[in-house]
């Protein structure tokens, strides 16, 4: 990838060239989007990988300005880099780049994101009816999930369940916050099926910390009959009291 050394705030930092064109008010904004709106280390170092690569591949083609890039050139890389990549690390690739422009755009920075409508890979194989992910898929999608907003919690524990359960979304989205609950020394699900039935089960060591960080950010504890997956209001990152809709599960996970 080729860069430039340019200084923000006093720091030089190394930028890839079509960032460090647009001018300064871009290269604040994409040194804030990962040191300020990124706080996990590993999301960070994944992301900054991610995006490092698209910006080589848009030098190489000749896509010099962040104006240039349109949607079919976002579709032509992920495309690409199926050819050499796991479904799983172009879906993440394609969530760095996504959220990269979103920044950009509340900046002002550029007047689009060409990485909104481009949609990723099914990262899932399919065994029967069963979605199966291998445990390296698994932790590709994981790390791909930022964990340092109450968003992402909530949409790391509720692939956990999903992944971990092999419950249907309906299902996961059915649950209350009362259904995770401790039998023992172990903590479990209750999953509310069709025709009134439920099934209990276990709850996976990793799936219980996904779940608790997630209940305990969102302070949600003590509403045992409140929806265990909330709706977020408008794109913030504050919790509704209603349960997430099927549509927006669809459009988180895919």
């Amino acid at each position: 990838m080729e860069t430039a050394l340019v200084v923000v705030g006093g720091t030089d930092t190394v930028l890839p060239v079509s960032i460090a064109a647009a001018g300064d008010q871009a290269a604040r904004r994409f040194i804030e989007f990962f040191t300020a709106n990124i706080r996990n280390p590993n999301t960070r170092t994944a992301y900054l990988r991610a995006v490092s690569d698209f910006f080589g591949w848009t030098e190489t083609v000749g896509l010099h300005q962040l104006e240039m890039l349109e949607p079919v050139h976002v579709a032509a890389y992920v495309e690409q880099l199926g050819t050499t990549h796991s479904a799983t690390s172009v879906k993440q690739h394609l969530a760095a780049v996504r959220m990269l422009f979103d920044w950009l755009v509340v900046g002002q920075v550029v007047r689009s994101n060409p990485a909104s409508v481009v949609r990723g890979p099914k990262h899932v194989v399919k065994r029967g009816k069963t979605p199966i992910l291998s445990p390296e898929e698994a932790r590709q999608l994981f790390d791909s999930i930022p964990a340092d907003t109450l968003v992402g919690l909530r949409d790391r524990a509720l692939i956990g369940v999903l992944i971990y359960s092999f419950a249907r979304v309906s299902a996961a989205l059915g649950m209350r916050v009362e259904d995770y609950f401790p039998q023992g020394k172990r903590w479990w699900l209750r999953l509310h099926e069709k025709g009134g039935k439920h099934h209990e089960m276990p709850v996976h060591h990793t799936l219980e910390e996904y779940l608790d960080r997630y209940i305990a950010a969102a302070g949600i504890g003590e509403d045992k009959k409140g929806p265990l997956f909330r709706s977020a209001y408008l794109k913030t990152s504050w919790l509704t009291t209603k349960a997430l809709s099927r549509d927006n599960a669809f459009r988180m996970v895919q």
